[in-house]
C-alpha cells in the first residue's frame, strides 16, 4: 500500500485540478489507493471535516475570486462550480462569504478563503497503540438498520442509538455491535446489531448481515464511551495505518463493539473498534 499522506494529496490534487468538472468519490478515492468508504472516514478523520465539504468550499473560494471586481455573469460562474441555479448559488456564497454573489463583484467587498490542503503526517515515536489481529469465521448479525448521508452521520447516529435505546425495539435488539457498511451511493447504512441466532425469528423490522471470514484489526477503547470512541478512531487513522506496514484496509465495512456495555461509572466502560484488514 503506498503511503497514507501521499494517497491523500494525490486525492487533494485530483480535486483542485477538477474543481470545475464533476467529482466522484470513486474517482476520488482511487487516487488515494483506499476504497470510497474508508478514504470518507481516513479524510474525515485527519482534516475534521467532509470530503463534499472540502469541495463546496474551494469552489466558492474560487468563484468568489473569478466574481471580485468583474462583470463576469453570476449564472455563469454558477454553472462552471457545478450549481444547477442561481438561487442554489447564491444561497451557498452567501452561507460562506457572508455576502451575496453580486455584492462580491463590487470593489473592496471582504470575502473569506478557504485554502488548499496539504496533508502531513508527523509521526513521532513513543505513543502506544494498543491492538490485536485475530482470525475470524463468516458470522451473521441482525439488527435494525438506517441510512446515513457521511455529512451528517456524527450527529444523527448517536440519535439513531438514543431514540432505540428509549424505544420498545430495545427488548429484541441490545445493542452490541454498530455495523456501518458502505452502500456505494452518497449515503451509507449503519445498523443496530446483536448477533444472530437461527434457531430464533428475526424481530419484525430488522434485518441480517453476514460479515465475511477475514482478518480483523481490533481497538479497545477504555472510559467514556463517546469521547474514547473518537479519539481512538482519528488515532487508527493517522497513527496505526501509516505506521502499519504489514497489513491494509479491506472490505467495506466496519464494527464497533459494545458487548461489555454498559457499567455503572462510565471510566469502567469498554468498547472495540474492528477494522477489516489483508496481509500487504
Amino acid at each position: 500500500m503506498n503511503g497514507l499522506a501521499e494517497g491523500i494529496q494525490n486525492a487533494i490534487r485530483y480535486i483542485e485540478d477538477n474543481l470545475t468538472e464533476e467529482l466522484n468519490i470513486d474517482d476520488i478515492a482511487k487516487r488515494a489507493y483506499v476504497s470510497p468508504f474508508h478514504f470518507r472516514r481516513i479524510f474525515g478523520a485527519l482534516c475534521g471535516f467532509t470530503v463534499s465539504e472540502y469541495i463546496r468550499n474551494r469552489r466558492l473560494t474560487a468563484a468568489a475570486r473569478e466574481l471580485s471586481g468583474s462583470d463576469v455573469r453570476i449564472i455563469d460562474i454558477a454553472l462552471k462550480y457545478g450549481y444547477e441555479s442561481h438561487d442554489s448559488f447564491t444561497r451557498a456564497f452567501t452561507k460562506f462569504h457572508g455576502i451575496s454573489p453580486s455584492a462580491a463583484k463590487e470593489k473592496g467587498a471582504h470575502l473569506k478563503s478557504f485554502a488548499p490542503l496539504k496533508i502531513k503526517l508527523t509521526l513521532e515515536g513513543g505513543n502506544i497503540m494498543e491492538y490485536k489481529i485475530v482470525e475470524k469465521p463468516a458470522f451473521t448479525l441482525v439488527g435494525r438498520v438506517r441510512r446515513f448521508m457521511y455529512e451528517s452521520s456524527y450527529r444523527e447516529i448517536p440519535e439513531f442509538w438514543r431514540e432505540h435505546m428509549k424505544s420498545p425495539e430495545s427488548a429484541k435488539i441490545a445493542g452490541m455491535y454498530g455495523l456501518c457498511t458502505d452502500t456505494g451511493e452518497k449515503d451509507f447504512e449503519y445498523c443496530i446489531a446483536d448477533d444472530y441466532c437461527p434457531q430464533k425469528n428475526i424481530p419484525d423490522g430488522c434485518v441480517t448481515r453476514t460479515l465475511p471470514a477475514g482478518t480483523w484489526a481490533v481497538f479497545p477503547c477504555r472510559g467514556p464511551m463517546v469521547e474514547t470512541l473518537q479519539s481512538t478512531n482519528t488515532k487508527i487513522w493517522n497513527e496505526w495505518l501509516p505506521n502499519c506496514r504489514e497489513y491494509k484496509l479491506a472490505g467495506n465495512y466496519n464494527i464497533e463493539s459494545y458487548v461489555d456495555m454498559p457499567h455503572d461509572n462510565p471510566n469502567d466502560d469498554y468498547c472495540e473498534i474492528w477494522i477489516p484488514v489483508e496481509k500487504i
